[in-house]
């Protein structure tokens, strides 16, 4: 009698107790679906800012349109109003010019003549009004020297001829204090007088307030 192998015996039933192979796939849960993150572009703000406050008439408004980053930082300057400014009131003194003659009713030799034009424009009349003539190589006082007159009323002048006695032929630097009532309104100063020639004012005319020209 042939022998079995055991080998055999125990591979025979192993088969006999099996349906089979079969190998199973094994199965993964299905992923969840992913989300995909939303991208938020943010606006631009857009500020707009009319100033109107502080303009003249007829001016067309500031419109300026800002970065949100700076809206806050930004200074808005008003635009100033346009005001007139007044006329400062003045008080003109002119000298026009010189020239010198002999004086034998004085006894005084060369003089020196001095036409100055005075012209009011303070806004109010000014009373005792007199214009005093100086100079550096003055000898005797001039009766005219010093010319005054009782009131010169707003928007008028008047020239007056005011003399010294100067050195004979030599040039002389000139100065022409204007007061009112004691008060200095004016101190006009002219290094060498200019030869008035032709233009000497018209005699009639001086100490005779007129408008202003």
């Amino acid at each position: 009698m042939n022998k079995i192998n055991p080998v055999t015996i125990l591979l025979f039933f192993f088969l006999t107790a099996c349906d089979g192979w079969s190998y199973s796939v094994p199965t993964f849960p299905a992923p969840e679906p992913t989300i995909t993150p939303s991208i938020y572009t943010p606006t631009p703000v857009i500020v707009t800012i009319t100033n109107t406050s502080e303009l003249p008439a007829n001016t067309p408004t500031e419109t300026t349109t800002l970065n949100p980053a700076t809206a806050l930082n930004k200074t808005i300057t008003p635009t100033p109003s346009l005001t007139s400014q007044p006329i400062t009131p003045q008080f003109i003194v002119e000298i026009l010019g010189c020239n010198t003659s002999i004086d034998i009713l004085h006894a005084m030799g060369e003089v020196t003549n001095a036409f100055v034009t005075i012209k009011n424009n303070t806004g109010a009349s000014l009373s005792d009004l007199c214009a005093t003539l100086l100079v550096l190589d003055e000898g005797r006082i001039h009766p005219d020297k010093i010319v005054c007159v009782p009131e010169l009323e707003q928007d008028q002048q008047l020239t007056l001829k005011l003399t010294v006695d100067s050195t004979f032929k030599e040039k002389t630097s000139i100065q022409v204090e204007v007061r009112s009532s004691e008060t200095l309104l004016a101190r006009v100063a002219n290094p060498s007088c200019t030869d008035i020639g032709l233009f000497t004012p018209d005699p009639v005319l001086l100490m005779t307030p007129i408008p202003i020209q």
